[in-house]
């Protein structure tokens, strides 16, 4: 019992310090990138608090290679001064060595469900909108040119979004059947409510009448079947943002109005599943690090490349796999537990020919 809680410890050790390393690397990368865009009342003061509030879930997305890395930092530490051997002398079975590694594991997975769904898209929402209001005042742009989104032959655009999740800058477009412009109405604003009803606000209106188009004015105008106001502050949010939660209700109502939803999709599986990642990496740190045979002479050096490399090489393949599985048409959840399975795979099969 006391081994296995020393080697627990250690662990937990090891994964605080690669924590520490990496989140000083990216936090610094992030600060200096972020520099770039300092304004008036974007100051390097303000870009250092949105560093910091934005790291946190930039680590989270790590916590595999975190995991990983930790893991073997702790163990090789371990054989670098002959304890692992020590220990393996006594009689210490591999099962005792995974279960002293499984309630450090457990209560790192316990963690990292509470930070994905209650703390970093919380941290990671507020810095946009501090960021957000202090580079843009309260004019509300969204990034990248606005949203959009369909409703049958309905495209509609928006351009702004205020603090308290008012849109504005609104542009719908309504096409026929045979993809004609019939209908195009801007607003300034709009009043939205829950059952996805909106009232334009200075609303100007251009529909076709015997292939000719009228304009007419309108204080206010209503307009049905849009998003509801429960859905709105959704749109403005990137999916490493949004909680579990927010995003299934996002990716259903994507779903519901016939766009796109495989980016998200992937998303929400990569994190439902990043315990599991986790607990892989963990594994597979363990057959390599603590397999013990005669005559080796692998440096701790070696094997911090090593989970480097292999860290480097499960953040690539996650990315080429999803590539190709949506190039391939692959099923959504098949993608995103693929680079899981691989790494569970590869970590069973070395436990099998680990020598302790």
């Amino acid at each position: 019992m006391i081994l296995q809680r020393y080697i627990g410890i250690s662990v937990a050790k090891g994964w605080l310090l690669v924590l520490l390393v990496l989140g000083a690397v990216f936090g610094l990368i992030s600060f200096t990138q972020e520099l770039d865009h300092t304004e008036l009342n974007y100051n390097a003061l303000q870009v250092a608090r949105y560093t910091l509030l934005t790291l946190p879930n930039q680590l989270v997305g790590l916590a595999p290679v975190i995991a990983l890395l930790g893991s073997i930092v702790a163990l090789a530490n371990l054989d670098r001064y002959n304890e692992l051997t020590i220990i393996s002398c006594t009689g210490f079975p591999p099962s005792k060595l995974i279960a002293a590694l499984a309630l450090p594991t457990a209560l790192l997975m316990v963690g990292l469900w509470i930070c994905m769904e209650w703390v970093t898209p919380q941290m990671q929402q507020a810095a946009e909108q501090e960021r957000k209001l202090l580079r843009d005042g309260n004019q509300g742009w969204i990034p990248g040119g606005g949203v959009w989104s369909t409703d049958g032959r309905r495209y509609i655009h928006l351009g702004k979004m205020s603090e308290e999740n008012v849109p504005g800058n609104i542009s719908l477009y309504e096409f026929d059947e045979s993809g004609e412009l019939v209908r195009a109405v801007w607003a300034v604003t709009a009043n939205v409510d829950k059952d996805r009803r909106w009232l334009f606000q200075k609303a100007k209106e251009k529909f076709l009448v015997d292939g000719v188009f009228a304009t007419r004015w309108y204080p206010e105008l209503e307009i049905e079947n849009l998003w509801s106001s429960d859905e709105l502050p959704t749109l403005t949010l990137r999916g490493d943002s949004m909680n579990l939660s927010v995003l299934h209700s996002y990716i259903q109502y994507l779903a519901r109005n016939g766009q796109p939803a495989d980016k998200y999709l992937n998303a929400f599986w990569q994190r439902l599943l990043m315990p599991l990642t986790v607990s892989a990496m963990v594994l597979l740190a363990m057959s390599i690090s603590a397999s013990i045979s005669p005559g080796r002479d692998r440096s701790f050096g070696i094997n911090i490349g090593i989970g480097a490399v292999l860290g480097i090489l499960f953040y690539l393949g996650t990315q080429i796999i999803f590539s190709l599985g949506q190039l391939l048409q692959l099923n959504i959840l098949l993608i995103a537990l693929l680079p899981t399975l691989v790494v569970l795979t590869c970590a069973l099969f070395l436990l099998r020919r680990m020598r302790w």
